[in-house]
């Protein structure tokens, strides 16, 4: 096998199938530090050994069994050390020597029997990660690393700060969650984590609707997305008093049921409103308001929610702007921000112009850095006549998307402005 099918291969376990697996590894040796270091073994070993043995018939079960038995090791040889050493203090206090064998084996990994359904341990170790004891961004980040699988450039791009950022915070949380002795178990009540367990899922789904370093070249993660519906899905029937939970797996399935028609056959993207609607996933848009219906039966509405009704109005027909608009206005006071704000400037321009909308948008400020602000102001100046002011921004746009479909959607547009 050549090293670049080698390659390819390893990214995918790691990429697709590595919370999973560090989920398992850690609800196996009880030890999430451990499981991490062991895991990183175990693909140092891959891309050492499979462009010269070729590649196993299963990969991910390959990587799984060499990062087990690393850490199983480890145990092995502190157990031993600790034998020496305690062997090595009865000599000194009494003068005599004893056999190794009879003195305890020490501390040993959890031995349970592997399940084929990974669900439930990967579940596990998103609430461990959720754990109050970690600031809220902590958990996040933290989640969105180890149980997410998302790299630090994906989580950076996702809340808009540095990488090293990013990264020192996922330490920081690791040593906390070692030195205060953090158990991996689900609490008995969950609810203190709904929250932020919400966050995370739908940055994970996020990531996967829009991947941020597609190496593809294509849109959607779909194996991710995928990920995030089915881990949302088990949330909300773990916690059933949580309508958000239920809420985001709404919207989630909103979002997914329009994958066929995202993109043109040669991977164009297509816009929201140029899309064809017959290419919609109609079984996944009922599920999507099954879920909403369960979410609002509960009367205790929240900003995800709020979001998937924005979602589900884009479903009908007609599209009813000045209902999205009240939406939007609803989603400012339950969760302000200035992305927020910018989804609700798109939409007024629907209602009250384009003139409207870019009025509003000049009043947003941290914005400058994320592309679909660019995206959305080039729009809009387009549609006012302002053809230079719109490729610029769409040549702005094109610079700071990283999802090479995106990328190509602000070129084409800001070349059409030039034309």
């Amino acid at each position: 096998m050549t090293e670049r099918g080698a390659d390819a291969a390893l990214t995918r376990v790691a990429r697709e199938e590595g919370g999973r697996l560090l989920a398992l590894l850690a609800d196996r040796l009880g030890d999430l530090d451990l499981a991490h270091d062991v895991l990183q073994e175990a693909y140092a070993k891959a891309a050492a050994t499979w462009p010269a043995r070729g590649l196993p018939d299963d990969p991910a079960a390959w990587v799984y069994v060499v990062a087990r038995n690393a850490g199983i090791d480890r145990y092995r040889r502190e157990a031993a050390a600790g034998r020496r050493v305690a062997a090595q203090a009865r000599v000194l206090d009494t003068g005599v020597a004893r056999d190794d064998a009879a003195l305890p084996e020490g501390p040993a990994p959890r031995l349970i029997a592997e399940e084929t359904e990974v669900g439930d341990e990967q579940l596990r170790l998103l609430l461990l990660c959720c754990h109050p004891a970690l600031s809220r961004e902590t958990q996040v980040v933290l989640t969105l690393r180890l149980a997410g699988g998302l790299t630090t450039q994906e989580i950076a791009a996702a809340f808009l700060v540095p990488e090293a950022t990013v990264q020192q915070r996922i330490v920081r949380a690791k040593r906390k969650i070692r030195d205060a002795r953090i158990p991996l178990v689900i609490p008995a009540d969950l609810r203190e984590r709904a929250a932020v367990l919400a966050a995370v899922l739908g940055l994970i789904f996020n990531e996967g609707y829009v991947a941020h370093s597609s190496t593809a070249g294509t849109l959607t993660r779909v194996e991710l997305a995928d990920q995030a519906i089915r881990l949302t899905a088990a949330a909300a029937d773990a916690l059933p008093d949580e309508p958000e939970l239920a809420g985001l797996l709404a919207l989630e399935l909103f979002h997914r049921s329009r994958e066929d028609a995202r993109t043109d056959a040669g991977g164009a993207l297509v816009r929201l409103a140029d899309q064809d609607h017959a290419r919609w996933d109609r079984v996944m848009v009922a599920r999507g308001f099954a879920a909403l219906g369960r979410a609002l039966a509960a009367r205790r509405l929240g900003p995800w929610q709020v979001q998937a009704l924005i979602a589900a109005e884009h479903t009908r027909e007609s599209t009813d702007w000045a209902r999205i608009v009240r939406y939007h206005d609803l989603l400012l006071q339950m969760a302000p921000g200035p992305v927020a704000r910018l989804s609700r400037a798109v939409a007024l321009a629907e209602v009250d112009g384009p003139q409207a909308a870019l009025a509003e948008i000049s009043t947003i400020d941290g914005l400058d850095g994320y592309h679909l602000f660019h995206a959305a102001r080039g729009d809009l100046l387009e549609r006012t006549g302002d053809r230079a002011g719109a490729r610029e921004a769409w040549e702005r746009a094109a610079a700071l998307a990283t999802n090479p479909a995106e990328a190509g959607y602000a070129r084409l547009r800001s070349d059409a402005c030039g034309a």
